[in-house]
């Protein structure tokens, strides 16, 4: 029966075995040593079969006895380091192509492209890896904290007979003969859930058709969202900055190890999150930087990394909530604040210098809704079903979405939010670089 790689420190002195792959292989005169991984960890193996045809990805199963290491040989970076498994049997399972790069180090030091052009092969690099036990606990920590509001959790489609906000950055596609939409946003759908739950969450993809690439933007990006019944503005703040903090909280705690591989801190919290509306947010960058963005709709990429570093200096917090975007450059369901209707009563979750969420109290009266979807010239027939929850009874209400990439990108302080996805899609890519394909040749001869 197969027992896994830190299984072995309980059967000292037993013969046992393991299935896995050649992680790494070190020769030592007529000795073969070798690195075996699976899901569990590594497991050092000493092979005395010098004519062993094993190299690194191959798919063995291993038969031996597991003893103990000599003291000066014990490896305590290693969660098996202080045994090794004497070899009396290896079976290959499956014979691995030879490698184009090395995966067996400790860090996998390779251009982006590279990355993810190998994909298949990248990912299986235990530091790689483990950016996606990172996301794995970040989601799990994100239900949590939704459940202990009392939230439930819904599923929504990701194709729309209308678009969600509008805009250009749209995939349109044919359905059946008819126009319609990959969502950018699963927005409409949540909210019509309010009059159902009160509450709900939902994890689902969004498509945006971004016309230029950076280190932040994806075509296709995983969102977890919430929407919450009968709150009002101060309380939507409230409860965006304690699902965002738990969350992070909950997979920083749960993945310590891996922060420290990544030699990054635990999100500091110090307090109450500091919030500032956008234009008090300029202010702010213009007095410590001179740069004066003070008449700018929207707050630039370094004036996130600068009103961030503000917050960490003079809150010690490594997050910044800033409110009151204006209306004209929000969706169109974002409530206009009452007492200046020229801004919305909209948020964004900023950090350690990106934009992490964004959200606003919705517009819930149904005329007022019609009235803004015919000024932002679209046509209400095209969101009949989104505008019947509004027409028979909607409460006051307002939610908020993080990006999963995002989340995972700066807990882990990553360069690209590529890094982040496990398969990213973006301008240039699905799987493979879409330049790379015969027929982008044709059109760019063209």
């Amino acid at each position: 029966m197969r027992i896994l790689a830190t299984e072995t420190k309980n059967e000292i002195e037993k013969t046992v075995t393991c299935e896995g792959w050649i992680n790494s292989r070190r020769d030592h005169g007529k000795l073969i040593f070798f690195d075996l991984r699976d899901r569990s960890g590594l497991l050092q193996i000493v092979s005395k079969d010098s004519n062993l045809d094993i190299r690194p990805e191959d798919v063995v199963r291993v038969r031996g006895k597991v003893v103990k290491r000599p003291d000066n040989l014990v490896n305590p970076n290693l969660e098996t380091g202080s045994i090794e498994l004497q070899a009396e049997n290896v079976e290959i399972l499956s014979k691995a192509a030879e490698l184009p790069f090395d995966i067996g180090g400790k860090d996998l030091d390779l251009q982006l492209p590279t990355l993810l052009d190998f994909r298949a092969l990248t990912l299986r690099h235990p530091k790689v890896k483990s950016i996606f036990k990172v996301q794995e606990a970040i989601m799990e920590g994100f239900r949590r904290a939704a459940q202990a509001l009392e939230a439930t959790e819904v599923f929504v489609p990701t194709i729309s007979y209308s678009s969600t906000e509008g805009g250009a950055e749209i995939f349109k596609i044919d359905y059946y003969g008819h126009k319609a939409f990959m969502i950018q946003s699963p927005q409409l759908y949540k909210q019509m859930m309010i009059p159902i739950f009160e509450r709900v969450y939902l994890i689902s993809h969004a498509y945006r058709a971004e016309p230029s690439v950076t280190t932040r933007h994806l075509s296709e990006s995983i969102q977890l969202d919430l929407e919450l019944g009968f709150l009002e503005f101060e309380e939507l703040l409230d409860s965006l900055e304690r699902i965002g903090s738990e969350t992070l909280k909950y997979a920083s705690q749960k993945c310590s190890d891996i922060l420290k591989e990544f030699n990054v801190d635990p999100p500091k919290v110090g307090g109450k999150i500091p919030r500032l509306k956008m234009r008090e947010a300029q202010e702010i960058i213009y007095k410590t930087t001179g740069r004066d963005n003070r008449k700018e709709p929207d707050l630039t990429p370094e004036d996130e990394k600068d009103i961030s570093a503000w917050a960490l200096k003079e809150h010690g917090s490594d997050f910044v909530t800033i409110t009151h975007y204006p209306t004209k450059k929000r969706a169109f369901y974002s409530h206009p604040d009452p007492k200046n209707p020229e801004f919305s009563l909209s948020y964004d979750l900023i950090f350690k210098g990106v934009e992490i969420l964004s959200g606003s109290k919705r517009i819930h009266d149904y005329d007022k809704l019609v009235e803004v979807i015919v000024e932002r010239g679209m046509n209400p027939k095209d969101f009949s079903m989104y505008l019947q929850a509004f027409k028979y009874g909607m409460p006051p209400h307002g939610g908020f979405s993080f990006g999963l990439e995002r989340l995972t990108m700066k807990i882990l302080d990553l360069v690209n939010v590529r890094e982040a996805s496990l398969f990213p899609r973006d301008m240039n890519r699905i799987d493979i670089l879409l330049s790379s394909q015969p027929d982008a040749k044709k059109k760019t001869s063209k």
